[in-house]
């Protein structure tokens, strides 16, 4: 679907650029003249069919890329690192790392760290 999606998108994008090639600029460079009066397009309806196709080839320009912007986040995970996170409720408690060499561990044994530190009564 993807693939389809793009192949489309790169179709339109090309007789986009092709399309605004093709339009009078102010100094007439690359734009086609007018005819004489029996031709097909005058050079206000040529102008006229140019701006209509440049319209509706902007707009499915945008409606495909935002159509493979749904597709991209709907094959992908959550790009959010909060997403990642357990809500504070259902955080799994760490293990200390056991020592290698039989010896006592290095680190000292902490509380948890959701758990308030105990406060020594009577001194």
């Amino acid at each position: 679907m993807t693939t389809v999606v793009l192949v489309v998108h790169l179709l339109i994008a090309v007789t986009l650029i092709g399309v605004v090639l093709l339009q009078r600029s102010e100094g007439g460079a690359l734009g086609i003249g007018g005819g004489g009066a029996g031709s097909l397009f005058t050079s206000r309806g040529a102008a006229n069919v140019l701006t209509r196709t440049t319209a509706i080839l902007a707009v499915a320009f945008f409606v495909t890329s935002v159509t493979l912007t749904v597709l991209a986040r709907r094959e992908h995970g959550p790009a959010s690192v909060f997403d990642q996170v357990p809500p504070a409720g259902q955080q799994q408690q760490q293990q200390p790392p056991q020592g290698t060499g039989g010896g006592p561990s290095v680190l000292p044994n902490l509380p948890p760290a959701n758990q308030a530190p105990q406060v020594p009564v009577g001194q």
